[in-house]
């Protein structure tokens, strides 16, 4: 059965698309027909996005304080509020959805205009600027970490969770495997591209001073930079720790779950994917956010004990190396941390976000979901 179009809009980062396609799968499997508007930055995070068509709307940040930058970014979201236009006008969606980042912007005020029912979902513990933007016209607001009845938009936020990927969910099934005694230890460390250029000096640095035994039950993976990469698989291969080093892995999920220890940043996706999945990490949050929002979803996973949250000024190759060393050498404070982890996890969000677009897609109201979910 057909129920119609919802049309996705999300920023052209992974942060931003990896719950919209979780979303796009639970609406396919309900019986709608979904459509992704984004930007050419997407490309390398689409390949198994669930979109019956992908379209691209020109769109820019307007940041700059020099006129003919700001000029140029005021024309290119003109242009794509045009754009966006004629797409609803074609697609005729039911509703549609924004993730943020500000190709969500020319959409979600082209679909607020033509009176199509709108939501924002934020995945942070701070709401970004684009969604700021947006939030006064949408009809709701889901929160990833985003707390009910606060905020400027109380009434209408309705914490969901972030959804996570079918992929999340599978890996999710797997139990944490302590590395007890002499056994194999293996260190997963991933972040954005500032994430990684941090992580490419610092962690072999760390595993430069830890003790040859320790190095020897290692088995690393690691998301690096193309021009860092080189260099930190020299590093790994001069000290004998097999590591499998990239700019980006297809299936990080299945990796995460084969962990016994992450190193990453904290956005929204990652620490909602490693606690639906349920293990231990060192979170570093990126420290250069305008909103600090990495540190406040970190606070999150940190406070039921899934997570030790470490400012990266604070983090230098030999606390990081004292901390591995700490950490392999105590499995079970390790499994305890899955655990804690685990408790923080939502994994039904997708269906709840999913039951929530459906409501307001058939005319009704945040207060009566609220009503109809307790």
């Amino acid at each position: 059965m057909d129920k119609g179009i919802i049309l996705l809009a999300a920023g052209g980062t992974g942060g931003h698309l990896f719950p919209a396609e979780a979303l796009a799968h639970e609406l396919k499997a309900t019986g709608y027909s979904v459509h992704l508007v984004t930007d050419s930055r997407a490309e390398r995070f689409t390949g198994k996005f669930p979109a019956d068509e992908i379209h691209v709307v020109p769109s820019a940040t307007i940041g700059s304080k020099n006129p003919v930058k700001l000029a140029r970014s005021v024309w290119k979201l003109w242009t794509g509020l045009r754009a966006a236009r004629r797409l609803i006008a074609r697609l005729k969606p039911r509703a549609v959805i924004g993730f943020g980042g500000y190709p969500t912007v020319p959409p979600l005020l082209a679909a607020t205009g033509m009176g199509i029912p709108s939501i924002i979902h934020e995945q942070n513990a701070v709401m970004g600027r684009a969604n700021k933007m947006l939030a006064s016209r949408v009809k709701a607001v889901a929160g990833g970490f985003l707390p009910e009845g606060t905020g400027a938009f109380a009434a209408k936020t309705v914490a969901t969770g972030n959804p996570v990927r079918p992929a999340v969910l599978k890996a999710a099934g797997v139990p944490y495997a302590a590395a007890a005694g002499d056994g194999p230890f293996h260190l997963v460390v991933f972040g954005g591209s500032q994430g990684a250029q941090f992580f490419s000096k610092a962690v072999p640095q760390a595993v430069c001073r830890l003790d040859d035994a320790l190095r020897q039950r290692l088995k690393v993976t690691q998301q690096a930079r193309p021009e860092d990469r080189e260099g930190v698989i020299a590093v790994y291969e001069k000290l004998g720790v097999p590591a499998e080093v990239s700019p980006f892995f297809t299936d990080m999920a299945g990796r995460i779950a084969s962990a016994q220890l992450l190193i990453c940043r904290s956005g929204a996706s990652t620490v909602s994917e490693i606690s639906v999945i349920g293990r231990p990490a060192i979170l570093v949050p990126y420290p250069y956010a305008l909103d600090h929002d990495q540190a406040a979803n970190a606070a999150a996973l940190a406070a039921k004990g899934g997570a030790r949250v470490i400012a990266q000024v604070e983090l230098s190759a030999e606390r990081l190396a004292g901390i591995l060393a700490d950490a392999m050498s105590n499995p079970d404070a390790l499994a305890q941390m899955a655990a804690g982890a685990r408790q923080t996890g939502k994994p039904d969000a997708a269906r709840l976000l999913a039951l929530l677009v459906e409501a307001i897609a058939s005319g009704s109201t945040v207060a009566k979901f609220k009503e109809t979910r307790s």
